[in-house]
């Protein structure tokens, strides 16, 4: 075509009427697979693509959403943060990435829509926030928040369940034969987050082995990174009784740790246990490879979109909802299974 194809070119391609051809291209529901596949042959063979700007500005919206998480450089953030562009992608929607650094005024800065012109809806993770916080914010910008329930019925929440992940991989251990689990990242005191409810799952996964819980164990962290890991574990490995397991918060502590183990002369499975979470892309590369707790990332990033997408076109019509996404836990060589 010597002009750039529209609506109605595609439409007369695929036999059916503009008005379908758009009904495909908002993705709705009421539209047979014939004819949805039809539309979508006519529109690769043309090479239609959507006017995102003509649309966007005649709804008054950007085209953007933001995803504010605590730090890009922690693998888990990162890796989450290609399946929401993908997702947005998908959507015809761009995202525009925002890191907060896990400081309480970032995460209020784009709570409140720090770039409310540039962006239609926000999705955060946030570390810092209290239900306060969420209570006052603007309830015009659509959010979905990541991670923890601070706020449980106040506003759309995706996550896993943390209690029950943590029991799992502590069960794990337990099934192996490991009395005396560490806790690398651990919380008993403090705010509600992450670091507490993995922490509670480790407990009760104890308690139903009626193995004593020592507190000593649980070793809590400044940052979750490397080197965090490694410092925690090479402590622990002085320890009397020395842990036969190691339980860390996230896989960048469980790294750091086998690191640790390996400077100390020690390698896991051998002389202890190490299992970690978020099942990020080096935990399949380490030698050895690392058991570690998989949330599905990818659909986390899909529900979290289609929900803020659904919050930006169709406002007020909904209450809050809660998503708990599936997790697995992904048995390796630091556990004596298969890489």
């Amino acid at each position: 075509m010597a002009t750039r194809p529209r609506i109605k070119d595609v439409a007369e391609y695929a036999g059916v009427s503009p008005k379908t051809v758009s009904n495909v291209i908002n993705n709705f529901e009421h539209v047979s697979e014939h004819t949805r596949a039809a539309v979508r042959e006519a529109i690769e063979a043309l090479g239609y693509r959507v006017n995102l700007a003509g649309r966007q500005l005649r709804q008054g919206r950007t085209g953007m959403i933001t995803l504010a998480v605590p730090e890009l450089d922690v693998a888990y953030f990162s890796e989450l943060a290609k399946h929401v562009m993908a997702a947005a992608d998908r959507r015809g929607r761009t995202v525009l990435l925002h890191q907060t650094g896990a400081v309480r005024e970032r995460e209020l800065s784009a709570l409140h829509g720090f770039d409310a012109q540039f962006t239609d809806g926000i999705i955060l993770s946030p570390l810092s926030l209290t239900p306060r916080d969420l209570a006052t914010r603007d309830a015009r910008l659509p959010l979905v928040l990541l991670g923890e329930r601070q706020a449980p019925g106040a506003v759309d929440h995706v996550g896993i369940d943390n209690v029950a992940a943590a029991r799992e991989a502590t069960e794990h251990l337990l099934a192996r034969g490991r009395r005396t689990i560490a806790v690398i990242g651990g919380a008993l005191r403090g705010r509600q987050g992450t670091d507490r409810l993995r922490t509670r799952g480790y407990q009760s996964a104890l308690r139903a082995a009626h193995v004593p819980f020592q507190q000593d164990l649980v070793v809590p962290v400044e940052h979750y990174h490397w080197q965090d890991g490694a410092r925690a574990a090479a402590a622990l490995l002085t320890r009397q009784p020395r842990p036969d397991a190691l339980l860390c918060l996230n896989d960048h502590l469980a790294l750091g740790a086998l690191r640790a183990l390996h400077e100390a002369g020690l390698r896991a499975p051998d002389d202890l246990d190490v299992v970690g979470f978020d099942d990020i892309e080096a935990a399949r590369f380490s030698v050895p490879s690392l058991t570690t707790i998989a949330p599905d990332k990818k659909a986390i990033a899909d529900v979290a979109v289609s929900l803020l997408l659904d919050r930006i076109d169709n406002p007020g019509t909904k209450e809050p909802s809660d998503h708990i996404i599936d997790h697995r836990l992904a048995v390796r060589e630091s556990t004596g299974g298969r890489p």
